[in-house]
């Protein structure tokens, strides 16, 4: 028997008395004979006011999660390029810096073509002779049609074509307008300049979503669920968070940096997001069912990594353990407990501090999983 404080357990004395250091009547304490080297005993008064929580191990689903640093990039998918589709020189770009949000049917070039003049000129024509020639052996309804399908296809609207029937003039230059919206990427001609059948005029982005690009090592995979949903921050914008599907993850290693390209799609309906930001993507693996524990129950040393069990009322055992993946405040216990196992889940650092100041010692040395 000996005599403590329930505030400085270090104190011990024989007899009964006040603390010498924070001046309260000392308590007193009955050595447990039975109990082993390794054991702290604690006074309910302690325990109490060491607020030391225990609770029943069990099992839980728990899963790991993958951090991995990813780059903003517009989706491919939603990338047109906007082309002529036939020879002429571009006299005027309506749009003209990199940036620029462009709507579906905004004006975005004209064009002097000789070959789509003289197409004008031949519908023209066509519906002239239908009018005044219309009893003739020759189907002049069949020459009308032709000539407007060439029209169509060189990408005049039903609109133009229904302004040349009315007014029966060209104009030398002709209007294109935009079959997407987007914001401009790229613009590959510049104002009089010659282009090409096919050639590019203009690329539009939809940037509603964005691709996060990441890098996955082979060796993450097997911790990697496709089907779960990744959680993305941005640490240009902190705060505003998002989360997407996994839409891509290339088959193929890369042979110099042995890596793998995943993609995540991002919301970007308020387009806050830009293509180049950095972003950090969180993919949680996949649930398994086993023995949990709360992080505030492990103790961490270099050592190695232990938690308290209650062994006895009132009596704790320090006990080394293997610990495996964690989520939130959970983390798997794979070795060293068994369920029903009762654990110091709060104040196992003040278990540590008891045994110390009485034993001496700290309770892990000497100790073996």
């Amino acid at each position: 028997m000996y005599y403590t404080c329930s505030m400085h357990p270090q104190v011990m004395q024989e007899k009964p008395g006040n603390c010498p250091i924070c001046g309260m009547k000392l308590i007193e304490v009955t050595k447990s004979l039975g109990s082993e080297k390794e054991d702290v005993v604690l006074t309910q008064q302690q325990i109490e006011l060491g607020n030391i929580l225990t609770d029943t191990l069990g099992n839980g689903m728990i899963g790991d999660k993958m951090v991995l640093t990813a780059t903003l990039n517009a989706d491919q998918r939603k990338i047109h390029a906007v082309s002529a589709r036939l020879m002429g020189r571009i006299e005027r770009l309506y749009f003209k810096d990199i940036g620029d949000y462009v709507k579906r049917g905004d004006k975005l070039f004209d064009i002097y073509s000789e070959e789509l003049n003289t197409a004008k000129q031949e519908y023209i024509l066509a519906l002239e002779k239908q009018k005044t020639l219309g009893n003739s052996i020759v189907d002049f309804a069949v020459l009308v049609q032709s000539a407007k399908n060439k029209l169509l296809l060189w990408g005049l609207s039903e609109a133009q074509i229904a302004q040349l029937r009315l007014k029966k003039s060209i104009n030398t230059l002709t209007t294109f307008y935009s079959p997407e919206a987007g914001y401009i990427t790229s613009l590959d001609i510049n104002e009089g300049e010659y282009t090409m059948e096919g050639g590019t005029i203009v690329r539009l982005a939809d940037l509603s979503i964005l691709w996060a690009e990441a890098q996955v090592y082979p060796s993450q995979l097997s911790q990697l669920d496709k089907n779960s949903l990744a959680s993305i921050q941005f640490p240009d914008l902190p705060g505003q968070k998002a989360s997407g599907k996994i839409e891509f993850m290339n088959p193929e290693v890369n042979p110099n940096s042995r890596i793998l390209l995943l993609r995540v799609s991002v919301p970007n309906q308020s387009n806050i997001l830009k293509p180049g930001m950095p972003a950090y993507v969180t993919i949680r693996g996949k649930q398994s069912n086993t023995l949990t524990l709360p992080s505030e129950a492990v103790l961490r040393t270099a050592g190695g990594t232990s938690v308290w069990v209650q062994s006895k009322p009132r009596t704790f055992k320090s006990r080394m353990i293997e610990i495996g993946m964690e989520e939130g405040d959970r983390i798997q216990v794979k070795s060293g407990l068994e369920p029903g196992d009762i654990v110091v889940v709060r104040g196992a650092y003040l278990l540590s501090s008891e045994f110390i100041f009485k034993k001496g010692a700290n309770p892990m040395e000497g100790m073996k999983m």
